[in-house]
């Protein structure tokens, strides 16, 4: 083995003639070493999965491989904020390799980047810590689908008014609604989780652009990482497409996000008082001593305002990119947008589980409610033989009258409908005083709903049943992600300390190291 230098020659230093301006180094060097630090264990990973392949591969000594993994692995069990970096020595690669030569000498640590380069390594950091991140969203997603499930599974017969145009418009039931969400967030979850078929490839060793005469196994880092395939074509491994596709699926569960806290930021005003959030999550006023704000619904809208622009930004960012700038393939917002929306569905699944609903106000809402009219329309029609669109104007008459007369549904006889259709069709429309009452019965509404996806109560259980096993479902594929990335991190541990113990040159290392690394690893 060639004998180590003991002098660190700084990146920059061969080819530059003078050192970083210090609003480079403030503007550029610093942020970007700080979005780094961030990633640490996955900057620690992707190079002991390098590092293994490399050994493994025969390209580089395994006296040399040995001493690198020996520090990455004390590495790797060091907390990020006490790992101290230089912002002269560069980017995060270069802080690693400079606390190796601080260790093992510049000639070893400097072999650990055969074969790779900032664009592949980096990418693959960013896939890796990306990953992770969607993992915890995609758990969070899940767990409030169950808050969601369980509330609804609380109100399947509840009755409620439902809305279009923000008017009374049919008879609804909570659980249902509740469970229309449920629908809305399987699909952002199938969404993120094929977009995570895209992100999770395999960068490394695609090195800048054209590949490498090295003979590198990528296949093998695949195994290491836990990625699903190799990224294969040498130029797409510094491009981040999939970050903008992301991005743009964080941006549907925020939709999904906001317009249920929408629907109960409303319910929840003095006016509807359908819903009320739980003290826990509102707030007071400092001057109006009678306000219960419902603060919590409020911060997941003020969130879900900004992730409108995420897939924009993506999008025009990417479109600057030609076929040079490195700078701009790469989206640090997608580092926010999994925190806002990972946060935002843990904030949400609290509000829900602790929901107060008021059934009462709910049915008082639909006591002189004209929300039954259409099922009369459709009572009208099926006794009568009426083309609907005539009965539409019966019906529609016959609510005016009565809204001009002060009267509510409950008064209604068959005089007054009578009245409403000589002024509309001229035609008389017979039906039984019991017959006018059950039309226009809320509950008997919803007792007569019969098609599929309805809030007839068979429906809605048939729904809440069908979103449990859904959510089921999506919990396996939870499961079976995570296993592999265990199993890889296992695999990579196993790895590392084959190479450790099997090194030809293992006195150069001493026992209790290798020991205490081994202990380390199991």
């Amino acid at each position: 083995m060639t004998e180590c230098s003991d002098r660190e020659t700084l990146l920059a230093e061969a080819r530059l003639s003078a050192p970083p301006a210090d609003k480079m180094v403030r503007y550029h060097d610093l942020p970007g070493l700080a979005r780094e630090k961030r990633q640490f264990q996955e900057f620690i990973s992707v190079d002991l999965a390098h590092v293994v392949m490399l050994t493994e591969e025969g390209i580089i000594e395994r006296s040399v491989g040995s001493a690198i993994l020996k520090q990455l692995t004390a590495l790797r069990d060091t907390r990020a904020e006490d790992f101290s970096v230089d912002v002269n020595k560069g980017s995060f690669l270069l802080q690693v390799e400079s606390h190796l030569h601080a260790t093992i000498g510049e000639d070893c640590a400097g072999r650990m980047h055969i074969g790779r380069s900032r664009i592949d390594q980096g990418a693959t950091v960013r896939r890796l810590y990306e990953r992770n991140r969607l993992l915890d969203v995609l758990d969070r997603l899940v767990a409030l689908r169950g808050s969601i499930a369980a509330k609804a599974a609380e109100h399947t017969r509840t009755i409620m008014p439902g809305y279009t145009h923000m008017q009374q418009a049919q008879p609804w039931v909570f659980g249902h609604y509740l469970l229309s969400f449920s629908t809305r967030l399987r699909d952002s979850f199938d969404r993120l989780t094929e977009a995570y078929s895209r992100l999770n490839r395999n960068p490394l060793g695609a090195v800048g652009l054209a590949g490498t005469s090295w003979p590198l196994n990528r296949q093998r880092t695949t195994e290491l990482l836990a990625f699903d395939a190799v990224l294969e074509n040498s130029k797409l491994g510094r491009e981040a497409w999939y970050a903008a596709e992301v991005a743009g699926a964080l941006s549907f569960v925020m939709a999904d996000l906001n317009d249920l806290a929408t629907d109960l930021h409303i319910w929840s005003s003095t006016e509807f008082g359908l819903v009320e959030c739980h003290d826990s999550y509102c707030g007071t006023s400092s001057i109006f001593p009678q306000k219960k704000n419902p603060t919590g619904l409020e911060t997941i809208k003020k969130a879900a305002g900004e992730s409108v622009t995420w897939l924009a930004t993506a999008l025009a960012t990417f479109r600057a990119e030609g076929t040079g700038d490195q700078a701009v393939r790469e989206l640090p917002l997608l580092h926010e947008a999994l925190e806002a929306t990972g946060g935002m569905l843990d904030l949400l699944a609290g509000i829900i589980e602790t929901l107060i609903v008021h059934e009462s106000r709910m049915s008082a809402a639909l006591a002189g409610s004209w929300c039954t009219a259409s099922n009369l329309a459709d009572v009208i029609v099926r006794t009568s033989g009426m083309s609907f669109r005539h009965v539409h104007h019966i019906v529609a008459r016959l609510v005016r009258n009565s809204i001009n007369d002060g009267l509510d549904p409950s008064q209604l006889t068959n005089k007054h409908l009578e009245k409403a259709a000589m002024e509309t069709t001229g035609q008389t429309v017979l039906l039984g005083e019991s017959e006018l009452r059950a039309a226009l019965d809320p509950h008997r509404f919803v007792q007569t709903r019969i098609t599929m996806g309805g809030v007839g109560p068979s429906e809605v259980d048939r729904l809440l049943a069908e979103e449990l096993l859904e959510n089921q479902e999506s919990e396996e594929w939870l499961r079976r992600a995570r296993v592999s990335v265990d199993k890889a991190r296992s695999n990579l541990d196993d790895s590392i300390r084959t190479i450790l113990m099997s090194s030809p040159h293992c006195s150069q290392i001493p026992r209790a190291a290798i020991e205490e690394v081994s202990r380390w690893i199991l």
